[in-house]
């Protein structure tokens, strides 16, 4: 069933649980997501990051087909625009039927982005259709460009940007980053911040960069207030794998073989995710 992120959210808040958001650009990627999630009997979030709006599928094209998909499952699915920063396509998106948006003014100073990030919510929220938002904001893996502590969510500044913008959920840099770790790192959370930051709002907490985190660190998170993990690298890295394991195989497979059993596959990263989160069986 198609639903907003806002009411799942908030189930996971009360019960102290996540809920997987997993990046998808196609029909592929969002089909083997929403499977996995029935498969466990788990709410799931399909993620569609901004630039694959632009580079690979329109808010028009994916929304409809994703709703689709949706309301053929038995579990709760939510669509949700991810990093968007360009509001004309934050609107589109909304107008084209996804039923989340998360805006990121993480870019401008505090009072810019309460005010940027108010300017959303008030058209999502006259539609129906909930907001996460940044404060803070996370480094990159590539270039060894890690969060720093300077770059991590103030826990009044938390306090103030919710209570001000009047948003669904909030994004906290806490020391996740986005991107593939080097092979045997794992990141450092702060844990002690991440409870400051949950103790001040009474709204659903969200990890981004969840990719590479490390078991523990996730089921900490969730512990202490997480209710959405956003996971990507994990899972496209999981499609590129079977694929190249496949093609090495059987370099001559016919594609269609080749891509349905790459859906296969991949799901398995997500139903760990899953199983990690606490989601499993919440969709009862």
């Amino acid at each position: 069933m198609y639903v907003s992120m806002k009411e799942m959210l908030e189930k996971a808040h009360r019960e102290n649980y996540g809920v997987m958001a997993i990046n998808c650009f196609n029909l592929e990627t969002a089909r083997t997501v929403i499977n996995a999630a029935e498969e466990l009997k788990a709410p799931i979030i399909v993620n569609i990051v901004e630039e694959h709006l632009v580079k690979h599928a329109p808010s028009d094209l994916i929304a409809p087909m994703v709703k689709t998909l949706a309301n053929k499952a038995s579990v709760p699915v939510a669509l949700n625009l991810d990093h968007g920063k360009d509001q004309h396509l934050v609107f589109k998106a909304i107008e084209d039927g996804f039923s989340s948006i998360m805006y990121d003014g993480s870019d401008f100073d505090f009072e810019k982005n309460i005010a940027e990030t108010k300017k959303v919510v008030s058209y999502a929220h006259q539609r129906g259709i909930s907001v996460e938002a940044e404060l803070g904001s996370l480094g990159g893996t590539e270039g060894e460009n890690y969060t720093e502590n300077a770059m991590k969510t103030d826990p009044d500044e938390a306090k103030r940007f919710v209570e001000s913008t009047g948003i669904d959920a909030l994004a906290i840099s806490y020391g996740s980053s986005h991107g593939d770790y080097p092979e045997g790192m794992v990141p450092e959370f702060d844990f002690e911040r991440l409870k400051e930051i949950k103790e001040k709002v009474d709204i659903p907490l969200v990890l981004h960069g969840g990719s590479g985190s490390g078991e523990e660190n996730i089921l900490k998170s969730v512990q202490h207030g997480i209710n959405k993990i956003n996971v990507g690298c994990d899972f496209m890295n999981a499609n590129r794998d079977s694929a190249l394991k496949i093609l090495k195989e059987n370099p001559d497979i016919n594609f269609f073989y080749l891509m349905h059993q790459v859906e296969k596959d991949s799901a398995q990263v997500i139903k760990d995710y899953i199983e990690l989160s606490g989601s499993k069986g919440k969709a009862l």
